[in-house]
């Protein structure tokens, strides 16, 4: 995977301490810890319902010390963008094309040279919609890697890491169960969060 700030060591110590502090201000709660078994893991990025979302990600990921990387529509790294938003952890995903994501998603997460967090919405957009994609479950089970329930709830102003899920191949059960967490929890803009 390519360089991060979350691997530039001054800017990585700056941004933490700014995250934590801008959080706090905020009135924001950070929750959870990521297990040393998930060091490598797929994060759900829910609810997204805003393009406010990925800052608020970014500062949480800081304060959890954790090194996120984040899928992001291909025009979002057009120039003069597109550097930035590759060292922000981003990878563009083209959705006008059928491509192997999945296998390439789950074979970067394996080649890393230590602990990598790759967060997939599963809404697959910031739009309301009533389905989820299943990438982020595939990429986890040809990974061999555990999925890790990440929120953010605005209403409460509380975001972290729930529990670790260890897929068990029976997608549709599997993400009965997922869904029920996040069955409670509030996107910036609930109405376009809908768990059908």
């Amino acid at each position: 995977m390519h360089r991060t700030l979350f691997d530039t060591p001054l800017v990585n110590t700056l941004l933490r301490a700014a995250s934590r502090g801008f959080l706090r201000i905020a009135g924001w709660q950070v929750q959870g810890a990521l297990p040393d078994r998930a060091g490598k893991c797929v994060l759900i990025a829910a609810p997204h319902t805003s393009n406010w979302d990925l800052p608020y990600t970014l500062m949480v990921a800081f304060v959890l010390n954790l090194r996120v990387y984040w899928m992001g529509k291909q025009s979002l790294f057009r120039w003069p963008f597109g550097p930035v938003m590759r060292w922000l952890g981003g990878i563009p995903v083209d959705r006008s094309r059928s491509n192997n994501l999945v296998a390439a998603s789950a074979q970067a997460i394996v080649a890393a040279d230590g602990p990598l967090q790759l967060a997939v919405p599963p809404e697959g957009t910031r739009g309301k919609t009533r389905h989820w994609k299943t990438g982020f479950y595939h990429i986890a089970i040809a990974a061999q890697v555990p999925i890790v329930l990440a929120y953010m709830d605005y209403e409460r102003k509380v975001s972290g890491l729930g529990p670790v899920f260890q897929p068990t191949g029976d997608v549709q059960a599997d993400m009965a169960k997922i869904k029920r967490f996040y069955a409670n929890i509030k996107g910036r803009n609930a109405t376009q969060f809908d768990l059908d």
